[in-house]
């Protein structure tokens, strides 16, 4: 409206093009927004989008992830905008007696506990597990290939938030190529739901899939991994450093499960020795 006044189009004119009273443009011009106002506005507008990601978050993560979008402010700010705005982890509410309530698939089941696939990059599998340290816990998310159950692409992190997911997918991505079509097949966890993995999804031509709440059936191919790395990795001694443990998981994961664990599923062959032999017949007919 200051524009077109400048312009010389009378504001009674404007309010009534717009249906809108000229009394609160007339406040508004009296008293501006100041810049205090717009910079906690901004403030709030990075808390949110990082609350809207992980809402698993307190006020302190929150706080973390808007000063690494370059909005400033001290924990204890954040904490005012977050109680003002009712913005509270989804693990600090008071639960009722059935628990945590459990967020809206993005997708519908395609897999239906069928975890079969006649060739690789048909059906990939991904989770999330965690593992104590003195220093904290460690969370790994991994990207398995249903074909010859090798772990195409995984994620080592501190922190459990939608980056470790996608981080995880984008390796997968980088390892296999173009993979459009495949099928990624997720239990209902707010990293697979953010916008970024279901968007990382969508760019790449993926279709996203999840299984029901409480059923772990429903992803137990994944399971069943994550078992075996709790049996030879996790639980084998006590673990001083994150870092420690993560060489101990990379290290696990390239070395004996993808090159020396033969598996009855795949005919008593690793799972890099099972690839091999599905796409050497392949590179020979193309």
């Amino acid at each position: 409206m200051n524009e077109l006044a400048a312009d010389g189009v009378p504001v009674a004119v404007t309010c009534r093009v717009l249906n809108i009273a000229r009394q609160p443009y007339y406040r508004w011009r009296a008293r501006p927004v100041t810049a205090t106002e717009l910079e906690r506005a901004q403030r709030a507008n990075a808390l949110f989008d990082a609350h809207r990601d992980d809402p698993e978050f307190g006020y302190r993560f929150l706080a973390d992830e808007a000063r690494d979008a370059g909005w400033s402010m001290a924990d204890r700010t954040a904490w005012r905008i977050c109680s003002s705005m009712g913005w509270w982890s989804a693990f600090g509410k008071k639960r009722g007696r059935t628990g945590k309530k459990a967020g809206p698939p993005v997708h519908d089941d395609l897999v239906r506990r069928d975890f079969t696939a006649t060739a690789p990059n048909r059906l990939w599998l991904a989770d999330i597990t965690e593992h104590r340290t003195a220093e904290g816990k460690l969370y790994l998310c991994a990207v398995k290939d249903v074909c010859s159950n090798r772990i195409v692409g995984y994620s080592i992190d501190f922190r459990m938030k939608s980056r470790l997911a996608v981080t995880a997918l984008t390796n997968a991505l980088a390892r296999r190529g173009e993979v459009a079509g495949c099928v990624v097949h997720t239990d209902r966890g707010s990293q697979f739901r953010s916008r970024k993995f279901v968007r990382a999804l969508t760019h790449h031509g993926l279709a996203g899939s999840m299984g029901r709440v409480g059923a772990a059936g429903d992803n137990a191919a994944m399971e069943s991994f994550f078992a075996l790395l709790q049996n030879n990795v996790l639980n084998r001694r006590s673990w001083p450093t994150r870092e420690e443990l993560r060489i101990a998981i990379v290290t696990w994961i390239e070395r004996t499960y993808h090159r020396r664990r033969r598996q009855a599923a795949l005919g008593r062959l690793t799972p890099i020795e099972y690839e091999a032999i599905m796409t050497t017949p392949a590179s020979r007919a193309a």
